[in-house]
């Protein structure tokens, strides 16, 4: 079933595993061409054994911060401009998006949600994720996504205190 202009309805292809096409994602539509980033928050901040636990919302705050200079420069192997996506979870839900980094806050797993927003973007668009955790890197992998580990992520020291 076609809609008028020959465009298949908007409902095409959401009782299948693959994703709605982009072009019906309006939020997205502009954004398709530039590679997507998306941080594993709690992964990443847990690498670094600055003294996270003690403040778990404001670690994921810094990560947040450190991002922000990421999408206009982009990565070695990751050329800009990024879209960046932080998923959190847990204590840093309450996290707000700044300009150039959109939080995601996970209703439940953060894998999941990792997950999900991978398998829900485009495939002509390079996906890359940022985490240590094993499997989750061998699940998003199985929607074309790279892997990248948490030191690809360039952070100001930090004073445990």
């Amino acid at each position: 079933v076609e809609r008028q202009g020959g465009h298949p309805p908007l409902s095409a292809g959401l009782d299948t595993d693959e994703p709605t096409p982009a072009a019906y994602r309006p939020w997205q539509a502009e954004r398709v061409s530039e590679p997507l980033l998306i941080v594993d928050a709690a992964n990443v901040v847990g690498s670094v054994p600055d003294g996270w636990w003690r403040d778990r919302a404001a670690a994921a705050r810094r990560l947040r911060d450190a991002l922000r200079p990421v999408a206009g420069a982009g990565l070695p192997g990751l050329p800009a401009p990024l879209e960046v996506v932080l998923v959190v979870e847990g204590e840093a839900r309450g996290l707000d998006s700044i300009d150039a980094v959109r939080v995601v806050a996970a209703a439940g797993s953060g894998d999941d949600a990792i997950v999900e927003l991978v398998r829900g973007e485009s495939r002509a668009r390079q996906l890359v994720v940022v985490t240590a955790d094993r499997g989750l890197a061998e699940r998003v992998r199985r929607y074309g996504a790279e892997v990248l580990g948490p030191r690809s992520i360039p952070r100001r020291e930090s004073r445990a205190g």
